[in-house]
């Protein structure tokens, strides 16, 4: 393989994890109503707001992965398993209960290392 080749199968890669992210998401919304969407929107929506307290360029950092070889698909096969291993836990717990855990984890993680 030449590493034109195997740049663009990283590409690939990427864009395939990119593809089922989306699917998921998707899912997830549609499985539920208006009024569930809107409160959990709103409980996510205060925890990304302190999330972005202590983690401010996130958002870069994400958006970079998806360019870079590779990176995002590492990424998101880490999530998956994580995500997994939350659900094969957890029974009867949604993808919510999962960001909500995340969410509050990456939080908490940031202020001890502060202290």
């Amino acid at each position: 393989m030449t590493y034109e080749e195997i740049f663009v199968l990283g590409l690939t890669l990427n864009l395939v994890m990119f593809l089922l992210n989306l699917f998921l998401a998707l899912r997830t919304m549609n499985s539920k109503n208006k009024e569930q969407l809107q409160k959990e929107s709103r409980v996510l929506n205060d925890l990304k707001q302190e999330f972005d307290k202590y983690y401010p360029y996130r958002k870069y950092e994400t958006l970079v992965t998806y360019f870079v070889p590779f990176t995002a698909f590492f990424r998101m096969l880490y999530r998956l398993i994580e995500m997994n291993s939350f659900f094969s836990k957890n029974e009867g717990t949604t993808m919510v209960d999962y960001m909500v855990y995340k969410y509050q984890n990456d939080i908490e993680m940031a202020k001890n290392r502060l202290k």
